[in-house]
């Protein structure tokens, strides 16, 4: 049998495997190359993509803070003009006030002295007047020269108050009006009864509706009436109490005379 033939078919087998493992080293190495050059690609994008993802919160949050401080910057702007346009509003109010407070200076500089005439007027027309109420009348006029001198009274309440005494003095010359007094004439100082019929005629009657006179302008003293007269100036009592409905009356009337304060 022969031998060395089979010698060399080892040696060939021999050499078959070395150069698979050589061949199979060769093609191992590329593949781990470009498992592992993978891998570094995949991980290094994640890191770029967690790089971006991360740029991209925080886009996004300074994106809703710039929109937030967007809106309160135009709150802001609005509420600012609103009160500029208060303020505005405000500087033309304190000058119009400036102004007012300086006319009613002048004002006041020239409604004091007036006020203090027309109470002096006042108190000269009561004096001078039929005497109906006298007492009244004069408290009054007193009432107002006591106002003037107040300080703790406002000019506006004085000006009111010496309005108002000439308006009750108004009133009286259109009114009728009947009271009980005292008739003080040169006999006694006697209680009766007072008919005043507008500032035309002021008359009066005794209690016991015996006696009947009128005011006599032109002498400034009382004067006594015909009997005849009684029944009117009862009549006319009684309507201006409102006891009977108005009517005619027969009373002597004084001829007219101009008053001047």
């Amino acid at each position: 049998m022969n031998r060395p033939p089979k010698k060399r078919d080892h040696c060939f087998a021999a050499l078959l495997l070395i150069t698979f493992s050589v061949t199979a080293a060769a093609i191992d190495d590329p593949l781990k190359a470009s498992i592992e050059t993978s891998i570094r690609n995949n991980q290094q994008e994640a890191k770029t993509q967690g790089r971006i993802e991360n740029l991209s919160d925080k886009t996004r949050a300074m994106l809703e803070e710039y929109q937030q401080l967007s809106r309160e910057l135009e709150l802001l702007t609005t509420y600012n003009d609103q009160l500029q346009r208060l303020l505005d509003h405000q500087e033309e109010e304190k000058h119009s006030i400036q102004g007012q407070m300086a006319g009613l200076e002048a004002t006041q500089r020239e409604i004091v002295p007036l006020m203090l005439q027309m109470t002096a007027s006042l108190q000269e027309f009561v004096a001078v007047d039929h005497p109906f109420l006298p007492e009244e009348r004069r408290l009054r006029v007193a009432q107002l020269q006591e106002l003037m001198d107040r300080a703790d009274i406002s000019i506006g309440e004085k000006y009111r108050r010496v309005l108002e005494a000439y308006q009750i003095e108004m009133e009286y010359g259109r009114t009728i009006e009947a009271y009980r007094g005292t008739l003080k004439d040169d006999a006694d100082n006697r209680t009766v009864d007072f008919l005043r019929i507008g500032r035309i005629g002021l008359y009066y009657q005794t209690l016991d509706r015996q006696e009947t006179g009128e005011w006599n302008a032109s002498t400034g003293s009382w004067q006594r009436l015909p009997d005849h007269y009684n029944l009117s100036i009862r009549k006319g009592l009684r309507i201006a109490r409102k006891q009977s409905a108005p009517d005619l009356l027969y009373l002597p009337m004084p001829s007219p005379q101009e008053v001047k304060p």
